[in-house]
């Protein structure tokens, strides 16, 4: 039976790596949540390791410029690992000309990389960072657009596999929503990012040389507020999870503000999945 927890530090002793989620744990993309920033602080204090797992499309320095700008504390980690530091893998194997559905912002992706960014007619792969407007569209006005290089059979490497994210009070879509409607299609999708395993090896990589040895995955706490990618993710990597139901999925089982814990664990059954544990905001 998953428990409600009123402090992480009363379990974080039990675990040497906690692979946290960023938007929409320690952030909504307007605010930072100082309470989580000092939960993972101290937790850090006692001996745990804290790798910032993100599926932001841009490289972990950039995730971290954002951090220090929002006011995340950087006591509350010890790396980052997104899912743009993984993702320009499968970039680096694509066709060198490709289409870029994103915006201006997540040019980092490709510092360093041989890419050439052209028209989507002239192209050979597609590259999905998100909307052009996530402000003012939605995923559902590009299928034109989607079913045109779908005709043409072209590859598209999803760098942000999450569908939507809390910005403020607000959510707003994001790359992995586009691919789920090329995906309908019938086109191919390639992700690096959670839930997929690759962001996770690349974490316990980076937990490794900061530990200096491997560490036991059931030493390993996830935590995470998305149904398709920080719990799936944790579940595919076989990881205890710390479920942060304040998130994006709280429409689905609060009640007058706070979780109502039987609407929770009917909502977690019909998805088929098992976390550990629960807190509405990591604290």
């Amino acid at each position: 039976m998953i428990q409600r927890l009123n402090r992480f530090l009363d379990v974080a002793g039990q675990y040497d790596l906690a692979l946290c989620d960023v938007w929409g744990v320690l952030h909504n993309g307007v605010d930072a949540f100082p309470a989580a920033g000092k939960a993972l602080s101290q937790a850090r204090a006692e001996g745990l390791c804290v790798v910032l797992i993100t599926n932001a499309s841009r490289p972990s320095p950039r995730v971290k410029a954002m951090l220090d700008q929002i006011g995340v504390p950087e006591t509350a980690y010890d790396a980052i690992v997104s899912s743009g530091d993984v993702t320009r893998k499968l970039i680096e194997k694509a066709p060198r000309r490709a289409f870029l559905i994103g915006q201006s912002q997540d040019l980092s992706l490709f510092d360093g990389l041989d890419i050439e960014l052209v028209a989507a007619e002239e192209a050979d792969s597609i590259i999905c960072t998100g909307l052009f407007n996530d402000e003012e569209e939605q995923p559902e006005e590009y299928r034109d657009l989607l079913a045109g290089l779908r005709q043409r059979d072209l590859p598209m490497i999803v760098a942000n596999p999450d569908l939507i994210v809390e910005r403020g009070h607000r959510l707003v879509p994001c790359a992995g929503a586009l691919a789920a409607i090329y995906a309908e299609m019938g086109g191919e999708t390639r992700y690096a990012g959670k839930p997929h395993s690759p962001i996770y090896e690349a974490a316990l990589i980076k937990a490794a040389e900061i530990k200096g040895t491997e560490i036991d995955r059931s030493r390993i706490i996830a935590i995470g507020d998305g149904m398709p990618t920080d719990v799936r993710g944790a579940a595919n990597a076989g990881l205890d999870l710390l479920y942060v139901s304040g998130g994006i999925h709280a429409g689905e089982y609060t009640v007058n503000g706070d979780t109502d814990e039987s609407a929770l664990k009917a909502y977690l059954a019909r998805e088929g999945v098992s976390p550990h544990y629960f807190m509405p905001r990591l604290a």
